[in-house]
């Protein structure tokens, strides 16, 4: 796992920690000390820890104009256990949607297991934002985490979607793309 790193080619387009509006504002990394840690194998240093112990994330594009952001990331999502979702709401989310984010787009291939609990978070992130048109996408998540995300019924908050291509797109085009997506989701049903 200590080779799976964030997408990097956007980075001459964002990095984190040169954003100071980012929750990971000034960060520094060492590409040689290896010490977080999912199932007791190291990740790459580039993953950025928000308060789980087995969830890791990387803000790979914001865009404050436009309201988005891209957000991968790397773990096991356990709510039951971890409650990462409440993690990730009240430390990066909330923070994020202070700077006027009201899209996010978070791609989740990475995500080795899914583990529910209640859904009163992921329908509080659905309220803050709907209001202003935001939404919540995850894009390629493994089948089995799909499964375990579909029988918690999570999936009415965060749509799951198949974009396989995402890493052959600009920021601004998989935006459009997944935008328009939803737009049509909405206005059919």
């Amino acid at each position: 796992m200590h080779d799976i790193e964030p997408y990097y080619n956007w980075r001459h387009l964002y990095t984190a920690e040169e954003d100071a509006r980012s929750p990971f504002f000034e960060r520094r990394y060492d590409e040689f000390a290896f010490t977080q840690t999912v199932y007791n194998y190291y990740i790459h240093p580039q993953w950025d820890d928000f308060g789980s112990r087995t969830l890791y994330i990387k803000i790979i594009f914001a865009d404050y104009d436009t309201g988005f952001v891209v957000i991968e990331f790397i773990g096991e999502w356990n709510d039951a256990i971890e409650n990462d979702i409440m993690t990730l709401k009240r430390e990066i989310i909330d923070n994020l949607m202070d700077q006027g984010i009201q899209k996010f787009l978070l791609i989740t291939e990475n995500v080795l297991n899914f583990h529910s609990s209640d859904a009163s978070y992921y329908e509080e992130w659905q309220e803050d934002i709907s209001e202003e048109g935001g939404w919540v996408v995850a894009l390629n998540m493994p089948a089995h985490a799909q499964y375990d995300f579909k029988a918690a019924r999570l999936d009415r908050y965060i749509p799951l979607i198949e974009y396989p291509s995402w890493r052959t797109s600009q920021p601004q085009y998989l935006f459009t793309a997944i935008d328009n997506l939803m737009l049509r989701r909405l206005n059919n049903g």
